[in-house]
């Protein structure tokens, strides 16, 4: 890390208050950086592809985000995910999109306004980034779901999405199969398998891997490509 040295004598001199204001401008031009999104656009877009049952659900996606930009982190991860689970009907991609595996933008999925287990929880993702939660503590994670419960013999693959309050904490787990929010513990139904985020990619018990992982994730990488189109930049 660099030293930081004393001005010389002939420079002004920039007191500890105006120092602290600069800091926190610094802070908020990085945090606005990390996540932007052009919703004016969207909302357009939303309005030419799927008329008025389009930009009505954009407008309302916009107003959730801004009764919840003033909330702390629980809030508006509570907000989030109550506002997609009771909004989107959950269909497969071949019935929504015609093909077996689609990873459908957050504009996309709210046009049609349903989807699969990714498409929730991308939607919800990138909604926290736009409220300013940091990408570092959110990780879309594939797991085995037991479908009927813990005890069940029938599994099938599934996107939940987790918050970590910090690196080591265990998850929250946002998930449209059930209405609350619960730590990982409390879901003895979920296997992880892998999760990622635009930082990194991390197998189950092992620690941050090196590289893109978009560059193993290529649905990932097509939908993060039709968000910026379409006015989302999400952090890569």
């Amino acid at each position: 890390m660099d030293q930081i040295l004393p001005s010389p004598p002939h420079r002004s001199y920039i007191g500890p208050g105006r120092l602290w204001i600069l800091a926190c401008a610094a802070l908020l031009l990085v945090g606005l950086a990390l996540a932007t999104g052009d919703l004016d656009r969207m909302q357009r877009l939303a309005s030419e592809r799927y008329g008025a049952s389009g930009q009505e659900s954009i407008g309302a996606w916009r107003q959730v985000l801004a009764d919840s930009a003033a909330l702390d982190t629980e809030d508006q991860l509570a907000r989030i995910n109550t506002f997609f689970n009771r909004r989107l009907r959950f269909l497969d991609d071949d019935i929504i999109w015609g093909t077996k595996d689609y990873w459908a933008t957050p504009l996309e999925t709210m046009g049609r306004r349903a989807g699969d287990c990714e498409d929730f929880t991308i939607a919800k993702y990138a909604s926290l980034l736009l409220l300013g939660v940091p990408r570092e503590k959110l990780r879309l994670i594939y797991v085995k779901a037991r479908i009927g419960g813990a005890s069940s013999p029938i599994t099938q693959a599934h996107m939940v999405l987790g918050y970590y309050p910090t690196p080591e904490a265990e998850p929250l787990i946002l998930d449209n199969l059930i209405s609350d929010i619960r730590p990982a513990a409390r879901r003895p139904d979920l296997f992880p398998i892998f999760s990622f985020n635009g930082a990194g990619l991390w197998t189950a018990g092992a620690s941050a891997s090196s590289g893109d992982p978009t560059a193993r994730l290529s649905r990932w990488r097509a939908a993060l490509e039709r968000m910026r189109e379409e006015g989302l930049d999400l952090p890569r």
